[in-house]
């Protein structure tokens, strides 16, 4: 056998032949060449993005702008899933175009969004999926406070949770929309993989109590009750305080997300604890502006029907007469008297599309009052 012939885990100490060297040499030079154009093509889109700003503000002068619109964010990451010929999935391509798009927008005008915090939470998560590292994220101890922070113009967006796929709407999000002026323009839909984790003072073998959100609670319930079934369950505001109050507490474990887990330097004990593995949570970012189609949109609305018999008849039977997809229907107490109530629908198609415009016409003459909360690209992330 030649010396050529022999792997590098044959070689004695791992040591790589001349053949393997050569090899890899030619490729890394490859690599460097590669990574030398990717870095001239993102500054010259960087140069773009500028230019793009600087017409902006040439064009509306006396007045702020709008320098981010998610319909075109959405139809470029589109466009690059599309082009996508792998080996890279969609998914992981839309994130690299994703964060790139975020370092561009930053340069024309760095975006402050609000999200139901604390840090560590999946809201947080969410929202830099959807709008990328460069974004300045602020944190806000409620749903009420993100709504507030976006109406006083302190955020020009923000993001909050509105359902899970394994525990249902979050009402109160919705109850906000009622009283509130802005409008959904994006949604992100999440997987939620919730992990035991313990910090450095945990006694394992003597773990007595667990804290988490009573949600996340809901959705490892089985999983608790096999393994830990004797355990306090203490259910606090959010997974990410759960973590934190588990530093100083030797008997205590929490369930929370991975950036948790970083933020506050705890161990992950036993990971993916959800009892569904399609277990994902979706959420609505908010704001003053309307988006306008993408080509693959989705519509909100709150509807109030008068009480009289057919009146739920009367507020679908549009929808489907004018062949639209109905994707969601909630019903939540009206804040005008006990017993009425209103209805929430989400449904595939934009405001702005001939069927969908025609459909709400009918809709609202047989509505006591009906209101858009927005049109907006589907989630492509």
């Amino acid at each position: 056998m030649r010396d050529s012939d022999v792997s590098q885990t044959d070689q004695p100490g791992g040591e790589q032949t001349a053949t393997e060297k050569e090899l890899l040499a030619q490729l890394r030079d490859k690599i460097d060449e590669i990574d030398a154009k990717i870095g001239d093509l993102i500054s010259a889109r960087a140069v773009c993005a500028q230019e793009v700003a600087e017409i902006k503000k040439r064009f509306s002068p006396g007045e702020m702008p709008i320098f981010y619109r998610p319909e075109r964010e959405a139809q470029v990451l589109r466009r690059a899933m599309e082009r996508n010929k792998g080996p890279l999935n969609n998914e992981e391509i839309a994130r690299l175009f994703r964060e790139i798009m975020s370092a561009c927008l930053a340069l024309e005008n760095p975006i402050k969004v609000a999200y139901l915090g604390p840090e560590g939470t999946f809201t947080q998560q969410a929202a830099l999926k959807h709008f990328g590292h460069s974004a300045i994220t602020v944190s806000l101890p409620a749903i009420d406070d993100v709504f507030r922070e976006v109406e006083a113009g302190a955020a020009q967006f923000g993001v909050v949770p509105v359902e899970n796929s394994t525990g249902g709407i979050v009402a109160h999000t919705l109850d906000n929309f009622m009283d509130s002026n802005l409008k959904i323009c994006g949604e992100v839909v999440l997987r939620i993989h919730h992990h035991l984790m313990v910090s450095d003072i945990t006694k394992i073998d003597k773990i007595s109590r667990i804290y988490s959100h009573s949600q996340s609670f809901a959705q490892c319930r089985k999983w608790l009750e096999a393994h830990y079934p004797n355990a306090e369950k203490v259910p606090v505001n959010s997974n990410a305080e759960a973590a934190k109050r588990i530093k100083s507490e030797w008997n205590s474990a929490a369930i929370a997300g991975d950036m948790a887990a970083k933020l506050y330097g705890l161990t992950i004990l036993s990971s993916n604890i959800e009892d569904r593995p399609d277990n994902a949570t979706r959420f609505l970012i908010i704001g003053a502006q309307d988006a306008a189609p993408s080509g693959d949109d989705k519509t909100s609305l709150v509807v109030s029907m008068r009480n009289e018999p057919g009146a739920l008849h009367n507020l679908l039977e549009p929808f489907r007469r004018f062949n639209i997809d109905l994707t969601r229907v909630e019903t939540r107490p009206s804040q005008t008297g006990p017993w009425t109530y209103v209805f929430f629908l989400d449904f595939v198609g934009h405001q702005q599309d001939s069927n969908v415009s025609a459909a709400l016409a009918e809709v609202a003459r047989n509505a006591s009052d009906l209101k858009i909360l927005g049109s907006y690209p589907k989630g492509v992330l």
